[in-house]
């Protein structure tokens, strides 16, 4: 009879058996992958370090065209966005937003003007800024190896391709010996569109090499009032059909969502009209003339426009407005809290007076 000892051996032999079976029949499985400067899939994390954002916090459009949904709740919370979550208690949530309140209300006269909030609005804008000039300050120096304070697009370019999963040593090689690189089109294409960006953040005089500063602007267009002309430019240009670089509404809300195929589709769909038009008629078209022209739209991109923010305050102000005396009370935030903070406090009027 074949021992404990043995009997063990035997199996554990099995198993390693069993295992590389396994495991040679995963490698056969794979794919072949066809480009040899392929690597391992970046994280996005990484890539987006490099990349300039499409969402930009605290400006009212997102780089794409889109509107940015999440705005409101930018400017009036700021920096503590994150901490209210939609698991987060709503006892401690509710506590926050009367602290916020008491930030706001200046005067100490138990409700917010348009006034204040213009000025809560333009502080939670600049953090926003400042947040973005500390990033810029580690992605910078993650895209400058060298250390020499600038950075040459072949060098921007030979990380973004290794952010997409390409071999850096390869790319960088072939880069300095002019060789051809094999590059999926969709990703040329980014490529193209990044370089432009590049040399539009390049200030004079141009040297195609991006120091911090400019670096910021290449990230963020909100930075830099000519990187946010060339983000105009840019999105009517997508928006724009009849090449008259100018936006009607038509134009304007046409940008597709996606097929309408079922009832929940066409809900987006009609959502989304709704939205845009509402945003056209009442807030980018100033003169209310029918049509967006590219200063028009300049002005509602810029994040530190004061006569925006005063009439974005005063927006927000008529959302929860509902005694009609064109200020905020403490039971008006709080009721419409999902509005400023995206989450929706319950019984906010029966403990409101014993917290605050």
């Amino acid at each position: 009879m074949m021992s404990r000892q043995a009997f063990l051996c035997s199996l554990g032999s099995l198993y390693l058996s069993l295992l590389f079976v396994f495991l040679l029949m995963d490698v056969y499985a794979r794919p072949a992958n066809n480009s040899a400067l392929k690597e391992k899939p970046a994280d996005n994390k990484d890539e987006n370090e490099i990349l300039p954002p499409d969402h930009l916090n605290g400006v009212k459009m997102e780089m794409d065209g889109h509107l940015n949904k999440e705005f409101h709740q930018e400017v009036f919370l700021g920096k503590e966005m994150e901490e209210f979550e939609e698991d987060s208690e709503p006892r401690k949530n509710r506590k926050k937003l009367m602290v916020i309140f008491s930030k706001v209300d200046i005067n100490n006269d138990k409700k917010i003007g348009a006034k204040e909030m213009q000025r809560w609005i333009m502080e939670k804008t600049d953090e926003h800024f400042q947040e973005a000039v500390e990033e810029n300050k580690m992605h910078f120096r993650a895209v400058d190896p060298d250390g020499d304070g600038h950075v040459s697009w072949d060098e921007y370019k030979v990380k973004f391709l290794a952010s997409k999963g390409f071999n850096e040593k390869e790319i960088a090689e072939k880069i300095k010996n002019n060789e051809e690189l094999k590059i999926d089109e969709e990703t040329q294409e980014v490529l193209d569109n990044l370089k432009d960006r590049w040399y539009q953040a390049d200030n004079p005089p141009p040297d195609l090499l991006l120091n911090e500063e400019e670096f910021l602007s290449f990230l963020h267009p909100e930075h830099s009032r000519g990187m946010l002309k060339f983000m105009v430019k840019e999105i009517i240009r997508d928006l724009d059909q009849d090449g008259d670089k100018k936006l009607t509404l038509s134009e304007f809300i046409s940008l597709p969502v996606g097929t309408v195929e079922n009832q929940q589709a066409q809900d987006i769909d009609d959502d989304w009209v709704k939205d845009r038009r509402k945003e056209f008629e009442d807030v980018i078209d100033a003169n209310h003339d029918g049509i967006v022209t590219m200063e028009e739209l300049e002005e509602y991109m810029d994040p530190m426009n004061e006569y925006n923010a005063l009439n974005e305050a005063k927006q927000m102000i008529a959302v929860a407005d509902e005694n009609q005396n064109h200020h905020l009370e403490l039971e008006e935030i709080l009721k419409y809290s999902e509005y400023f903070t995206g989450s929706k406090l319950m019984d906010y009027a029966r403990n409101v007076h014993e917290e605050f």
